[in-house]
């Protein structure tokens, strides 16, 4: 009998869809009882997460199974029926989304829940699609969570009106629907070579496609990698990212931040499901286009960090160099690799939203039009003042803005890469496999290598450059007349995520071996078919001795 313990997989993807359904009855000016909801919903989601990769975490690695739970709907075999698959991948992305939902949830009671209609639903299901795309076992379900994920995204991206904000927003929908015709354009394509959509049994039949059906299916494979590559923003299709995300509201910018990981998790696991070291005549198909991707993405979203002088379009262009560390780091094809870009994926992607929830009360504490005064200073230069003599030297720092200033630089240092927090050490974790020398000297550092060491080096040295000096123009060129006024609930979700950040550096022993299990069942696709397919029926008389 099924006990309550296996239905917790579909939990993530129930809670927020009764929780936004019921919201959806609720009358708008209910605006309190709406923001229980929501915040009950996401509180019960971030425990079910945790709950799960607990669960997931449970099969050691050294034990040679993957940590994989499988949940039928309907009780249909799972190449027939709707299949939800849990792993540690999975998990850890349940566990992201659900604490960036809290924070951007919390943030947006001060006033951002007020500012259009429908606010909390839309959340809700954002959530539902999230989860949904991180759990479903096969291609077309992760099809309809990403349609249902990025419904409620074009709600949120032009919540709160604003011209600038519903020009970004018609992009950005253009844009993703386009994507989203990729994707079914793709899906169709494989379904019709393969005649499965479902993760595992592809991974079966990726060896056995007859080889002049093999082109027709990796074209449907590269049409699919688009679709996904253009939601992960990757370089050229990438160039819608930085300014819709300046351009939506700070918490829907937050939690928008993951949907660009999104295509990154996609990439990552079919790539390594269809395309591993199983598949045959296709083992390795694409691997240098993502890598070359990845470097070229990277150095588009430096040259991005630099060119800016808003701190909405410098928040949008570290996400774009995030994307391109993930892609050139999964390109590489390296389990060790790969453990470290999640590390860097958890990372990055607490840094950024905590970085995009700063913003706005920075911007508090600016004069008005001080991005405008600030090209102007850099182009032209200012007047130097003769001093008065009688001015008081020194000045004392308030509370709030020693607090703004402190996550300022811990936002700075993590997304830089710096030590001693965990963008460093991820970073480091990534590179060190790269470059170690054989120690039987028959091997060196190859070129790609030191083509990713340079690309990281440089986006960092970048976003030095650009983190300085939007903090020297905060806090010193242009601070404004009065302090800021930020309430409780706009910086203690700041603090939030960057105190896990300091808990990954401080717990990076235990993280990186969570990360390594990950990547190492990742790589070895066997384990995750052998726990989502059934075994072959036994033949007749196989097991009474005839």
């Amino acid at each position: 009998m099924t006990g309550w313990m296996d239905h917790l997989t579909i939990a993530p993807i129930v809670i927020p869809l009764l929780a936004g359904a019921m919201m959806m009855l609720i009358d708008e000016r209910r605006r309190p009882l709406k923001a229980a909801l929501g915040l009950a919903s996401t509180v019960a989601l971030l425990v079910v997460a945790v709950t799960l990769l607990r669960i997931a975490d449970g099969a050691p690695p050294e034990a040679g199974a993957a940590a994989v739970r499988m949940y039928r709907l309907g009780d249909w075999p799972s190449f027939l029926g709707i299949v939800l698959v849990l792993d540690r991948l999975a998990a850890l992305m349940l566990v992201l989304t659900a604490i960036l939902g809290l924070a951007a949830l919390v943030f947006s009671l001060a006033r951002w829940q007020k500012a259009g209609a429908h606010f909390h639903p839309l959340f809700q299901f954002q959530l539902m699609g999230l989860n949904g795309a991180f759990l479903t076992g096969d291609l077309f379900n992760l099809f309809v969570f990403f349609e249902i994920m990025l419904a409620a995204s074009y709600g949120l991206a032009l919540h709160g009106s604003g011209l600038a904000r519903v020009r970004a927003g018609l992009h950005y929908v253009a844009i993703n629907l386009a994507a989203s015709l990729l994707f079914l354009i793709g899906v169709s394509v494989i379904y019709g070579i393969a005649g499965t959509l479902n993760m595992a049994e592809l991974a079966n039949r990726i060896a056995t496609v007859a080889p002049e059906d093999r082109a027709l299916l990796e074209a449907g494979a590269a049409i699919l990698g688009i679709a996904f590559l253009t939601k992960a923003g990757m370089w050229p299709i990438g160039f819608w990212l930085p300014n819709t995300y300046s351009t939506v509201s700070a918490p829907s910018a937050a939690i928008m931040s993951i949907l660009s990981k999104v295509g990154i998790y996609a990439v990552l696991r079919l790539w390594l499901l269809m395309f591993g070291g199983s598949a045959g005549a296709s083992a390795g198909f694409a691997g240098n286009w993502l890598l070359i991707g990845g470097v070229l993405t990277i150095v588009f979203g430096s040259v991005a960090v630099l060119a800016t002088q808003s701190m909405a379009r410098l928040a949008g262009a570290c996400v774009l160099v995030s994307s391109g560390t993930l892609l050139a780091a999964v390109g590489m094809g390296q389990v060790a690799v790969t453990g470290g870009a999640l590390f860097y994926l958890t990372s990055s992607v607490l840094a950024i939203a905590g970085f995009f929830l700063l913003i706005e009360p920075l911007e508090r504490s600016r004069e008005v039009g001080a991005d405008v005064l600030a090209v102007t200073r850099a182009a032209f230069g200012e007047d130097d003042e003769e001093p008065d003599e009688d001015d008081e030297v020194g000045i004392a720092i308030p509370a709030i803005m020693a607090i703004l200033g402190v996550s300022f630089g811990a936002c700075a240092l993590l997304l830089a890469g710096l030590p001693p927090l965990s963008g460093f050490l991820a970073k480091f974790a990534m590179l060190a496999p790269l470059l170690a020398l054989d120690t039987s000297g028959d091997a060196g550092v190859s070129v790609t290598a030191w083509v990713l060491l340079a690309a990281l080096i440089l986006s960092g040295l970048a976003t030095v450059v650009a983190m300085t000096r939007t903090g020297i123009d905060v806090f010193w060129a242009s601070p404004g007349n009065e302090l800021p006024r930020v309430r409780v609930v706009e910086i203690a979700p700041v603090v939030l995520l960057l105190s896990l950040c300091v808990a990954l550096s401080v717990g990076a022993g235990p993280v990186m071996r969570y990360m390594e299990a990950t990547a190492q069942s990742l790589h070895v696709p066997q384990d995750y078919v052998r726990m989502v397919l059934p075994p072959p029926p036994a033949e007749p008389g196989a097991g009474d001795g005839r």
